[in-house]
């Protein structure tokens, strides 16, 4: 099989503090975690054949983006609202193929750094919201 259709794909909230975690309704789309890696040049004078020499620096565990048909009195997107005014980080996981054997869940800690709507007049309200990760997401067969 050359791919698996991303249907059904959830993206989750921890709701307590403690790791009980809540479906966000109406997901559209999401994208990540784009993770990334410093490199650090050590070129010398005396690297070979003159070329740019590096070794691994930090890594970073980039972001998420989530995109919601937005509707302000679900419960689910309100949160979010609380998620981004509050100062500490808070838990979210993004499960892929849910209920299918290959079902694998990344979870991080994250901050939102932006939170967005649309209100086009011919077509649907749409939020969008980005979560900077602190630390190392994991990615985890759940399946």
């Amino acid at each position: 099989m050359a791919g698996k259709d991303a249907f059904g794909t959830q993206f989750l909230r921890d709701t307590t503090g403690a790791g009980s975690f809540g479906l966000v309704a109406n997901v559209t789309d999401i994208s990540g975690p784009s993770r990334s890696r410093e490199a650090i040049e050590v070129t010398a004078h005396d690297s070979p054949n003159k070329y740019r020499e590096f070794i691994k620096g930090l890594k970073d565990g980039g972001e998420v983006e989530i995109t919601i048909n937005y509707d302000p009195g679900n419960s689910t997107h309100a949160a979010l609202d609380a998620d981004f005014e509050e100062d500490g980080l808070r838990d979210y996981q993004v499960i892929i193929l849910p209920g299918d054997p290959d079902e694998h869940t990344w979870e991080f800690s994250a901050l939102i750094t932006d939170l967005g709507e649309e209100y086009p007049t011919e077509d649907k309200m749409e939020r969008t919201a980005t979560f900077k990760i602190s630390g190392m997401p994991t990615l985890t067969a759940t399946g």
